[in-house]
């Protein structure tokens, strides 16, 4: 089966793809087809819609707070929806992931990446609210993302986790208007009502 057979496969639902896709060949799939957005997971591929409006208005929103601070303390780099390789048969993009400027030259290999973030960010849909705050919050955790942030632009919440022990524990957590300060980031003040969507 070739791998457009396996993608045309995976997308039908309640079908199964008769193999699975390693990450080398995920990553040579190309651009996603028009209206969807692919992950590889356990070797399949996962479909699921493009981002919404207010999907979208978070991450431009969080990303024009975080970026000028990065910037100035030159604190390394911050990076928006790009494949992340877990294991041979797992790729995942979260929405806004941040790599420390010490470990740049050890994730980053060429235009990609080899290895996992330091700050992983979710912006949680409504198709996807079971995938960012229980899969990706177990994977993440599993391979030694240190800090997760879950934001729902629906009910206006923030919550920020950090790798302890090899858990996650809630290290932090706002809402609505609130003004939060998130690790790693804990000097920057981040009003929350600056980022929902108007």
């Amino acid at each position: 089966m070739t791998i457009a057979e396996t993608v045309r496969a995976a997308g039908k639902a309640g079908e199964r793809p008769k193999t699975l896709l390693t990450a080398e060949q995920y990553s040579q799939l190309g651009r996603d087809p028009v209206g969807v957005r692919l992950e590889l997971v356990n070797g399949e591929i996962l479909v699921s819609p493009r981002p919404n409006y207010f999907h979208s208005s978070v991450v431009i929103n969080l990303i024009g707070i975080l970026q000028p601070y990065l910037r100035q303390k030159k604190l390394g780099q911050l990076l928006q929806d790009m494949d992340t390789p877990f294991d041979k048969f797992t790729v995942r993009r979260p929405d806004i992931l941040f790599i420390a400027a010490d470990r740049i030259k050890s994730v980053v290999l060429g235009n990609r990446l080899v290895g996992v973030p330091d700050l992983a960010v979710e912006v949680v849909s409504p198709h996807n609210v079971e995938t960012d705050t229980v899969d990706k919050f177990a994977l993440y955790e599993k391979h030694g993302i240190r800090w997760y942030w879950i934001i729902d632009p629906e009910d206006k919440t923030a919550k920020c986790f950090e790798l302890r022990e090899e858990k996650y524990v809630l290290a932090a957590a706002g809402k609505g208007a609130d003004v939060v300060r998130f690790v790693p980031f804990g000097e920057l003040e981040i009003l929350l009502g600056e980022i929902w969507p108007t």
